[in-house]
């Protein structure tokens, strides 16, 4: 497993592989690697014939008062994490690196990157994009893999790739899961046992959600979960709606077909996301 630090270090390491003209299969992670980002890393070996994981925690996409500073960046566990996993090239930047002084020109999400996580984090997923691009620049994958728990995050990318014609295929990964249902990130480790059992809240809620019909039923079995979460000192709910996959407005009552439930919460000083995917299907005659 090759490690570049710069810029400069990553394209000589590319460019050694150009003669065998590989199908570069790309992870873009923040570290603190957990499950999830390992499942990311197994299906990115079917699709490759070359595997390369950045690790990076990017400070745009980070508003005021978050959690940059604390983020977890156990770096030495995370290469370990790569090795074992077979990554071929792991990519650690620096900040100036990455962002050289005096830089001016960013990434633009538009609509779809102003509202529910975009409302809340203004400007946060014009950090995602930014730095996106840039490590596909840098990188030079033909396919990358995003995990589905950050479901608003993966359609912003997509839609990135189809506004300014990148030659990169984007594949959505499935959510991984804690024993408990907790979808897995790598801020949960910032919940208290207390915190967790309540956290635990949004992936029942969402489970509930899924055997529903339509959207009305739907949210109200959700509600009556979250409901009783917040009346838990620990939980703040920021938002829990049902969206189109695709533009992520909120879907009539009437909507048929897929559609995603997405919710968000505040547990303690840890900001949590969630999603499920349902196929509503059309009222039954008679």
């Amino acid at each position: 497993m090759k490690i570049a630090h710069r810029v400069a270090e990553y394209a000589a390491h590319r460019s050694a592989l150009e003669g065998r003209a590989p199908r570069v299969a790309y992870v873009a992670t923040m570290g603190a690697l957990h499950e999830g980002h390992r499942s990311l890393i197994r299906l990115a070996k079917t699709l490759g014939d070359v595997v390369v994981v950045s690790i990076f925690v990017n400070p745009l996409q980070f508003g005021p008062g978050e959690d940059y500073a604390r983020y977890p960046r156990p770096l030495e566990d995370d290469l370990q994490v790569c090795e074992a996993d077979g990554v071929d090239i792991v990519f650690v930047p620096s900040v100036s690196d990455l962002y050289p002084a005096g830089r001016q020109v960013t990434v633009h999400a538009g609509v779809l990157g102003s509202v529910l996580e975009g409302h809340s984090r203004p400007g946060h997923f014009n950090g995602v994009l930014t730095v996106v691009l840039k490590l596909f620049n840098i990188i030079q994958p033909q396919v990358s893999i995003f995990g589905e728990k950050d479901a608003q995050q993966l359609a912003c990318i997509q839609r990135m790739v189809i506004d300014l014609n990148l030659a990169v295929e984007i594949v959505g990964a499935p959510i991984v899961r804690e024993p408990d249902g907790l979808a897995m990130s790598s801020r949960n480790i910032f919940l208290t046992a207390s915190e967790r059992a309540v956290a635990r809240s949004l992936s029942a809620a969402l489970e509930k959600a899924a055997t529903q019909g339509s959207p009305p039923s739907a949210r109200a079995a959700a509600y009556e979960v979250l409901d009783r979460a917040e009346a838990e000192p620990c939980f703040e709910l920021d938002y829990a709606t049902i969206v189109n996959p695709s533009t992520f407005a909120e879907v009539p009552d009437d909507h048929v077909g897929l559609a995603i439930f997405v919710v968000a919460a505040r547990v303690g000083g840890t900001r949590l996301i969630d999603n499920t995917t349902i196929n509503f299907a059309p009222a039954p005659w008679g």
